[in-house]
């Protein structure tokens, strides 16, 4: 009998793209990002990909005790990857972005892998009232925003990295930045398996076209071989349709708040276990079985739970 094939649901639970405003499921304070993230990892996520908000206004914000507020009571209550944001906000420098990774050790931090132009600005024609002045001016300065991550950048963060023990998600927004990764394969900073998230749909990366997430497995496929392991992030109302074509594909899939507010067209997610569900609704339909947070640790060998700083 052929051995069912895994997948690995990475749940991003809370991010820098939306704002408080958007939606009012959004966990911004300590309380509330434990809590869904617990709930997601309940639902079948393996990895919960996290972020800190300044519980006053919900600002993206990379303080370190800003995590520490909520990062041991997720770590008790469940047994996931927990996975540390290296690109806070575009807004941020590079000190300011790996300080939670530097600080916590965890086993997994997400990695941009190139400067790319990040237009978060089209969404202030589709939300009108904001509760804070932040939020509008965070989306309006992206029409003049590189979101820098040279590769000065990105060896420092990897050296930072690798001496932890931390492993990466490496966040790919199109086939160039799979080429940079290959350059710092080829350097033996970047350590196989790769874990590639290729993302799709943000303005400024490649699109959410089909043909744009085969031309990325392709590319990646002969750079990397048999030394990586992809998954797929589809920003906004792609999430689901681009996870699902990638699934079938031998993909890891990716949902959560940070990507994308919705559940289904005009319907807000409550939660992010509710988009959790819906993904594995989709890979048990496909005949996928959901991987537990210990098989994640093996298909991306992982140092452990136990060998973190928080």
């Amino acid at each position: 009998m052929p051995k069912q094939r895994k997948a690995i649901i990475t749940c991003a639970v809370t991010g820098a793209i939306h704002t408080p405003s958007m939606s009012p499921h959004l966990p911004a304070t300590p309380d509330e990002i434990a809590a869904q993230a617990i709930e997601a990892a309940e639902a079948g996520a393996a990895i919960l990909h996290l972020h800190a908000r300044d519980p006053e206004d919900g600002r993206p914000t990379q303080d370190p005790e800003a995590f520490r507020l909520f990062l041991p009571r997720v770590k008790q209550s469940t047994d996931a990857v927990l996975n540390l944001t290296s690109g806070g906000s575009p807004h941020m420098t590079v000190e300011e972005r790996m300080k939670p990774a530097a600080t916590f050790k965890p086993e997994v931090a997400s990695l941009n892998m190139g400067s790319m132009n990040f237009g978060l600005y089209p969404m202030l024609n589709r939300f009108r009232e904001f509760k804070h002045d932040w939020e509008v001016e965070h989306l309006e300065k992206s029409r003049d925003l590189v979101f820098k991550n040279t590769f000065q950048d990105i060896e420092t963060i990897l050296t930072i990295g690798n001496s932890n023990g931390t492993r990466f998600e490496y966040e790919c927004y199109d086939t160039s930045h799979l080429y940079t990764l290959a350059h710092f394969l080829e350097r033996g900073l970047a350590k196989p398996p790769l874990f590639v998230q290729t993302v799709f749909g943000l303005l400024g990366g490649i699109g959410p076209h089909p043909e744009d997430l085969a031309h990325m497995k392709r590319t990646a496929d002969r750079l990397f071989g048999d030394q990586w392991r992809w998954s797929i992030l589809g920003a906004g109302r792609h999430q689901i349709p681009l996870a699902s074509i990638g699934a079938a594909q031998g993909a890891n899939v990716r949902v959560g708040l940070e990507d994308s507010l919705w559940l289904s067209p005009g319907l807000l997610a409550e939660s992010n276990a509710q988009q959790v569900r819906k993904i594995r609704q989709v890979l048990e339909g496909l005949s996928i079985e959901v991987a537990t947070p210990d098989e994640a640790r093996a298909m991306l060998e992982l140092k452990g739970g136990d060998q973190v700083a928080f």
